[in-house]
């Protein structure tokens, strides 16, 4: 695997509408940092670009002070402006060939798919990771309809050579199922922000995706 994706087995995203204040969500990521993760996706749609771009350059000096990186959903601008690891494009978004004609050729680029067409496209394009959900039920990826379980993962993961990231639904009783289905490693959202303890949390999941 590329040198750079070192630490991807486990890529938390972020959601700030899980918590009740601003500074509640910044020590939240603070915790899973000092627990070991070293990706964060800072994904934060609703939001302004200028309210995005406030964040992502706090995030930004966080991520740095514990050695992680910062990738930024969508937002190739902001993603340049605030000097983060790289970008994570959806299905919507500009396509990977695109963005790495603006960003160059060592700004990482990871491309949210639901099935092996988008999975072989995201790896045609030039993507240097994928995620692949939703795996099992989750809020979060309601709009993407049912989930499509591991045998999809399996599927895509002998299909193509980058890195696969299991996403939807994942907590730590899920993880031994995806792993074992070929997963390089899982993204999660509210697995570890919404737990009560996110830093425990946080390292059992590290431990689970070695």
């Amino acid at each position: 695997m590329d040198e750079r994706l070192n630490g991807l087995n486990l890529y938390l995203i972020t959601d700030r509408k899980l918590f009740h204040a601003q500074c509640s969500f910044y020590l939240a990521l603070e915790s899973a940092l000092q627990a070991g993760v070293k990706y964060i996706q800072l994904r934060e749609k609703q939001l302004p670009a200028k309210q995005i771009l406030d964040i992502a350059y706090w995030v930004r000096e966080l991520t740095s002070e514990y050695g992680a990186k910062l990738l930024v959903n969508d937002r190739v601008d902001i993603a340049l402006a605030v000097g983060a690891d790289g970008v994570h494009l959806g299905q919507e978004s500009l396509p990977a060939h695109a963005a790495r004609k603006i960003t160059g050729d060592n700004f990482l680029i990871g491309v949210s798919t639901h099935g092996i067409d988008e999975a072989l496209q995201a790896e045609r394009d030039g993507a240097d990771f994928i995620t692949l959900g939703p795996i099992y039920n989750t809020p979060s990826k309601l709009r993407y309809g049912d989930p499509i379980g591991v045998d999809m993962l399996r599927q895509v993961k002998s299909r193509v050579s980058i890195p696969v990231l299991a996403i939807g639904g994942i907590k730590t009783n899920a993880v031994h199922e995806v792993v074992s289905a070929g997963a390089d490693g899982v993204a999660v959202i509210s697995g570890i922000l919404a737990a009560e303890d996110i830093s425990g949390t946080t390292e059992e999941f590290l431990r689970l995706v070695q």
